[in-house]
């Protein structure tokens, strides 16, 4: 409303607006006309008084994030001009209006007074708006932060999986590369194992079948024992120096070495040590009867078939005797028969 009162020393009064058409009120420097008297505004510069608080707040706000509220951004503060009661200061006239000049003094103060309040609350709101954004910016450093750590935690756990994941995988190739080896060596010796055994079976199965071929080619014939002998002793002879008191068989006297030989195709059916005998070699032929070959220097051939004229042992002097020589016994169903006739009888010129 406006005032009734004159002006007072060239100030003019702004009307308050009523609390309907209330907009926007803030004294500025054209709102309030520089007054000639002591009771100035104080000129803003920015919108924010000039304290130490409110330019901390301002020098955040430019830093950080925008936002912080102006004075335009508060409520409206409405400015009654008081009505002051008359204490006889040039009192008014009869109808009771005070002297312009009190009234104007009290105008002028009662908007400086607004015009502090509307300053002291914008720079309240700063402070207040500035300590939420310092608040708000130390939350945001901690967040990141954080994030930055955790990023660098799975940083590290990935990095630690793949080294555990590479040395498994290495592991795993070296177990298999092993593996392998082992694999292919025993397959090596499997291999041989087998060529080696069919090569034994080969051999078994050639000697087998020169046996036979010996044997088929030799049928029907003989052969003398031995060869460069004398006769020294004969079957039935008597003496102390055989254990029966009589001579069993037909001794060949020879060197030592001298090479005794199948009489005809059979097979070794016994070879070694024999007591009195010294080394013995039995030979059985194909009718059954057997030939002893005693007091022998070594054994050529100890298993499998002969033919007739092959070498099986060398002439000794092992056992019970008195000098290197070949004693040779036929026997047939147990029973020993006389050498010579036997070989006689086979064609053969002892």
């Amino acid at each position: 409303m406006a005032s009734n009162s004159p002006a007072h020393d060239g100030i003019e009064l702004q009307e308050a607006p009523t609390a309907g058409a209330w907009g926007e009120w803030n004294p500025t420097e054209d709102s309030a006309r520089p007054p000639r008297g002591k009771h100035r505004v104080a000129k803003q510069r920015g919108g924010l008084a000039r304290s130490s608080t409110v330019l901390g707040v301002g020098v955040i706000a430019a830093v950080g994030a925008g936002g912080i509220a102006t004075a335009q951004d508060r409520p409206q503060v409405a400015i009654s001009m008081p009505s002051l009661p008359d204490f006889g200061m040039g009192g008014g006239g009869a109808d009771g209006q005070r002297p312009a000049q009190a009234e104007g003094t009290t105008a002028d103060t009662a908007a400086t007074a607004g015009r502090t309040g509307i300053m002291a609350q914008q720079a309240s709101a700063h402070a207040d708006a500035g300590a939420t954004l310092v608040g708000r910016i130390l939350q945001q450093a901690e967040s990141q932060e954080s994030a930055a750590e955790a990023r660098t935690r799975a940083q590290a756990e990935r990095e630690a999986q793949e080294a555990a994941a590479a040395e498994a995988k290495a592991k795993r190739e070296a177990a298999e590369k092993e593996a392998e080896g082992v694999r292919l060596a025993a397959e090596q010796a499997a291999k041989e194992a087998k060529e080696a055994k069919e090569a034994q079976e080969a051999k078994e199965a050639a000697d087998a079948k020169a046996g036979q071929e010996r044997l088929t080619k030799t049928s029907g014939s003989y052969s003398l024992p031995t060869s460069a002998y004398t006769l020294t002793s004969h079957y039935g002879d008597s003496g102390s120096m055989w254990s029966s008191g009589h001579h069993t068989g037909l001794d060949f006297a020879a060197p030592t070495g001298t090479p005794a030989k199948a009489v005809a195709a059979g097979k070794i059916t016994s070879a070694g040590w024999s007591g009195a005998y010294g080394y013995r070699i039995v030979l059985e032929l194909e009718d059954g009867t057997e030939i002893w070959y005693c007091h022998l220097s070594s054994m050529s051939v100890t298993s499998g078939s002969v033919g007739a004229g092959d070498t099986i042992g060398r002439v000794g002097a092992t056992g019970n005797v008195t000098g290197p020589h070949l004693h040779l016994e036929v026997r047939r169903g147990g029973s020993t028969m006389d050498p010579l006739a036997w070989l006689e009888s086979k064609g053969l010129n002892v």
